[in-house]
């Protein structure tokens, strides 16, 4: 990657000269935790029980890229959510999950420009499915909690795309989603902030970061690290 150059104060570019236009691309696909919404579910809902820190250590240390195994740590941490109820989940969502600044502006002009939207998590169903309906999304994929008489058991129902959606599921995802509306991967853009976006960031034609993590700014082709993420809008012109 080249340099970093400061496009607009808080936004940074690299590899290419803006600006670029938004008609010229056909999907966008955003990481949820922490990129289109406010916080990191899993840690929020471990709080219900009391375990907040420990998860949350866990959440950050994978994010920095520090466990590279990102099945192993969401493992570990789905462990320690053993006992939280549907009633907590849904107290995480009605009173602390917000989308980002910028978050429905984005969306809508992406819809207005003929985008698809695509929300890719290693978060959950619960809340992904959630945000579908709140924000006009088109495509989900995300982990499905296993519930019991009303509260998590620690771990993830299979489906038919497998169990954990990880950074190669997530970019497996984004490659599925452009081949079947019939688009190359130059003509998608992919928004993340931690390591396990980068997958996904790397196959996509324009790459995004969102107040993310240094090592994911690095290896951005856009870093937003103040405002919201309409200020894409500067570089992506509707």
């Amino acid at each position: 990657m080249s340099t970093p150059i400061e496009f607009a104060p808080g936004l940074t570019v690299q590899g290419f000269t803006p600006p670029l236009r938004l008609r010229d691309f056909k999907l966008i696909a955003f990481d949820m935790d922490s990129t289109l919404i406010n916080i990191e579910c899993v840690d929020e809902i471990a709080d219900a029980v009391g375990r907040k820190a420990e998860v949350a250590a866990i959440t950050e240390a994978a994010m920095r890229g520090e466990i590279t195994d990102f099945q192993e740590s969401l493992r570990r941490r789905l462990a320690l959510l053993r006992g939280v109820t549907e009633a907590d989940m849904l107290r995480v969502y009605n009173e602390r999950l917000r989308p980002n600044p910028g978050a429905a502006e984005l969306i809508d002009a992406c819809h207005a420009a003929g985008l698809k939207v695509l929300l890719v998590s290693g978060g959950f169903t619960f809340f992904a499915e959630r945000l579908r309906q709140r924000l006009g999304i088109d495509f989900v994929r995300a982990n499905q909690l296993e519930i019991a008489d009303g509260a998590l058991t620690g771990r993830l129902v299979a489906q038919c795309w497998g169990e954990i959606c990880d950074g190669a599921e997530k970019r497996r995802t984004l490659l599925e989603v452009a081949s079947l509306l019939g688009v190359q991967p130059s003509q998608c853009i992919a928004v993340g902030d931690g390591a396990n976006d980068l997958p996904m960031m790397a196959a996509a034609g324009l790459s995004v970061a969102y107040h993310a993590k240094p090592k994911v700014r690095e290896q951005a082709m856009v870093s937003i690290h103040q405002g919201g993420l309409d200020r894409l809008l500067e570089i992506v012109r509707p």
